[in-house]
Order: structure tokens, then C-alpha cells, then sequence
């Protein structure tokens, strides 16, 4: 049985939205780049409603693909909607993420609101 799933290994190998934005209207961070694992997550909105989205990130494959999930998620959500996506909801999406890297989408989810939070001042 392989420890990580297929969807998994899809956002590691093949990520979606991974780089940056001219314009964000609002940029999260979770982590410490330079100084271990770490994700930046970026937001664009229009009325409220994210119209893109990118990531970045350092560490391992289970990090790039809830990056990956993550920014997908989001798309064409309002903030509110953005506001209510947890560490489990980013699990399911990716069919399960290992025990010992649950920490990874709960990283996921700090970056984001932190860019939610930007995006709305």
C-alpha cells in the first residue's frame, strides 16, 4: 500500500497554481522561508469572490499538494466560503493525507486566512 495517494502524488508531481501574482489582494504566510518548511499563499478578488490564486512553498510533496488542492479549492469562492475550508476538508481533497503530515493542511489553512485577511482591509 503506497503511503501517499494518487491525488496526492498528482498535486506533488503536477501542481496547480504554484508561483506568484502580480497584484495579490491579499498574501498569507505560514512558516519561516529560508529557515525550514513554509507556504505563501495569494489571493485576487473581485467583489469578494477569489479570481486567482498561487502558491508557494518548501518541504515535501504532501506540502506542494495541499498548496496545489488548496488554490484549486478556492477558485471562484468568496471569501466567507474560503473562510470555512479546514485541514480536513484539504485531506479529503487529496483522499487522506498521512498522520504524521496532518500538520501540512492545518499550514495550508493558516496561510490562507492570513491572506483572507489582508484581502479584506
Amino acid at each position: 500500500m503506497n503511503r501517499y495517494s494518487d491525488l496526492i502524488m498528482e498535486h506533488f508531481l503536477e501542481p496547480q497554481n504554484r508561483g506568484k501574482l502580480e497584484n495579490p489582494s491579499g498574501v498569507g504566510l505560514s512558516g519561516c522561508p529560508g529557515e525550514g518548511p513554509f507556504m505563501v499563499i495569494q489571493i485576487v478578488c473581485v467583489d469578494q469572490i477569489v479570481i486567482d490564486a498561487a502558491f508557494q512553498s518548501h518541504n515535501c510533496g504532501v506540502t506542494v499538494a495541499c498548496g496545489s488542492v488548496l488554490t484549486t479549492m478556492i477558485l471562484n469562492k468568496s471569501l466567507g466560503q474560503c473562510c470555512q475550508i479546514t485541514a480536513k476538508d484539504i485531506s479529503e481533497a487529496l483522499d487522506g493525507v498521512p498522520l504524521d503530515k496532518m500538520h501540512v493542511p492545518e499550514f495550508a489553512v493558516s496561510a490562507l486566512q492570513q491572506a483572507i485577511e489582508e484581502a479584506l482591509i
